[in-house]
């Protein structure tokens, strides 16, 4: 989903999506993916919402098609006053030689929500019984401490989990870079101005997976080097961390300064508002101002001369 947000229709793709922990509660089947996204099995939200397999099938297959019917029009309303516009509500994963889909608990809260009040000729004592037990917020915690996730991380904040990155990947090989370590004065500035570092908010994924693109469409590695892969590892608390060390693309240090350049001048204006909207409306993140965020991350213009 170009919307921006930390959803199926467009992050499929763009990296490489598998649950790290999982669960079942109360014949619930939840877990969370690698890149911290909370979610909900077909099975589990069909639970929650007290009707068969079939009806959330039918609901959510082929929904291009559904939204444009009644009841698709329903839920995606409800998706829609929460700034997403989905061409697709959930990933196909595979767990151990088995398919499974995933929907993100935004979604879960959407269709639960359709079943409660909206949903015509069903039995909604279960769908409303669970809508008021669980906020759109609370659906995330309720996912997060089944699973063993702290999600409030009382001991380890975001100073504790960017200093915890940095200690495990400070070692990157003589001549070459990395988006991450680079981005240590961006990330501290978000920090001070409260943005929610942590295990659902990892800001150098987009910014690497943006910069990548750049690199290929421009062929820079004709005027710089080959760039190479080094196994990023992520602290032991981070659901990320079951994965084990994930390969990312490091670069020549001669490519330094045309990343900074494409940092401030690219990245900066035009996709990291839209990444801090994201991650406020799926609840990763208190609400910022992400043009007055902006603004203070946003490296001064160079002084002219004389």
């Amino acid at each position: 989903m170009d919307n921006n947000e930390s959803m199926p229709s467009d992050r499929q793709g763009e990296l490489v999506l598998f649950p790290v922990k999982e669960k079942e509660v109360d014949g619930i089947q939840m877990g969370v993916l690698n890149d911290g996204t909370p979610y909900l099995t077909m099975r589990g939200l069909s639970r929650l919402c007290g009707v068969s397999h079939k009806a959330i099938d039918l609901l959510t297959t082929e929904w291009l098609d559904v939204k444009q019917k009644p009841r698709g029009q329903k839920v995606d309303a409800i998706l829609v006053k929460k700034g997403l516009r989905l061409t697709k509500l959930f990933w196909n994963l595979e767990k151990n030689g088995t398919d499974i889909r995933a929907y993100p608990a935004s979604v879960c809260m959407a269709i639960l929500e359709y079943y409660a009040f909206d949903a015509e000729q069903v039995d909604n004592e279960t769908a409303k019984a669970n809508y008021r037990a669980l906020a759109e917020s609370t659906l995330k915690r309720f996912i997060y401490l089944s699973v063993g996730i702290d999600p409030e991380n009382p001991h380890r904040g975001a100073w504790q989990a960017f200093q915890d990155r940095l200690q495990l990947n400070s070692q990157v090989p003589f001549g070459f870079f990395s988006v991450f370590s680079e981005m240590a004065d961006l990330s501290l500035k978000m920090i001070n101005t409260g943005f929610n570092f942590g295990p659902t908010s990892v800001p150098d994924i987009s910014v690497g997976i943006f910069w990548g693109k750049h690199w290929v469409a421009n062929e820079l590695n004709q005027k710089y080097g080959d760039r190479a892969k080094h196994a990023h590892t992520y602290p032991d608390w981070f659901p990320q961390h079951k994965a084990g060390p994930i390969d990312a693309w490091i670069y020549p240090d001669d490519a330094l300064g045309e990343f900074r350049r494409w940092m401030q001048q690219s990245y900066l204006p035009t996709k990291f508002p839209a990444y801090i909207e994201s991650k406020a409306r799926d609840g990763s993140i208190p609400q910022i101002n992400s043009i007055t965020l902006l603004s203070q991350v946003k490296k001064p213009e160079p002084p002219k001369l004389n």
